[in-house]
């Protein structure tokens, strides 16, 4: 990863673990609900929005816990 793409993600460099989810954007929704309904997320408010990967046509969201 660059530096610039890290400047990019709204998520502070702390001691929390983290899951980056990367598909494309259907994938990376599917996978969100599937953490939110199977309760290792407990709030969809922990995962970053939704942004374009640095990949062709992937996109990817940040789970922090």
């Amino acid at each position: 990863m660059t530096t610039e793409f890290n400047e990019l993600l709204p998520v502070p460099h702390t001691d929390k673990s983290q899951i980056w989810i990367i598909g494309t954007r259907e994938q990376v929704l599917h996978t969100i609900n599937e953490f939110y309904v199977k309760r290792i997320a407990t709030d969809r408010v922990k995962f970053t929005p939704i942004i374009p990967a640095p990949f062709e046509g992937k996109y990817m969201s940040v789970l922090v816990r």
